[in-house]
């Protein structure tokens, strides 16, 4: 049985790794968000409705595959993948490292990439109501407000429907992030 002083002494032991993911997970979001940032700036400077709408919905059903695969990851069940993993599946290793991170691989998903995601198409809403005045002249605010209500529906709804896809389909979902993942090589 553990006395006070081990369970302190583990405590303490976890904080300075859990100290390093805050940060790690911190350069990562500033790194991602400055890339995402300029790579649709660049596309966005010059661009029509079409392109510009089109890259919203990437990014709006980009924020939505990941909130899945956050939600997932926090559902799933190790059990088939460790007997896939004991029979050498690909992608049976990667899965297990997915649930037994899933807090981080959650945090990683719904949080950075969620979050920057969100945040990137309200810059692309920006630059399709500014379209909208441009071209037609429109109120301000009503083209603001109707651009703003789309994107939150779309995204909200997306989301909506995507959780109860990864609840009920969390080893589905699993196990094709893990291969997409043995493929790239991006978990050890």
């Amino acid at each position: 049985m553990e006395n006070e002083e081990d369970r302190k002494q583990k405590k303490t032991e976890k904080t300075p790794s859990h100290a390093r993911w805050v940060i790690r997970v911190f350069l990562i979001a500033v790194a991602l968000s400055a890339s995402m940032s300029l790579c649709s700036g660049a596309v966005l400077e010059d661009a029509g409705y079409v392109t510009a709408t089109l890259i919203l919905l990437l990014f709006i059903a980009l924020g939505i595959m990941f909130d899945i695969i956050g939600v997932a990851v926090t559902a799933a069940n190790p059990k088939p993948f460790n007997s896939m993993a004991a029979h050498r599946v690909k992608g049976a290793k990667e899965a297990l490292y997915l649930i037994r991170n899933a807090e981080k691989v959650a945090s990683f998903c719904n949080d950075v990439v969620g979050d920057i995601c969100g945040i990137v198409s309200g810059s692309t809403a920006t630059v399709i109501v500014v379209l909208l005045q441009n071209s037609f002249g429109w109120r301000s605010i009503v083209v603001s407000t109707v651009v703003t209500a789309l994107i939150s529906g779309l995204t909200i709804g997306g989301k909506a429907i995507g959780k109860k896809v990864a609840m009920k389909k969390s080893k589905d979902v699993i196990y094709l992030t893990a291969k997409v993942l043995s493929v790239l090589h991006l978990v050890r």
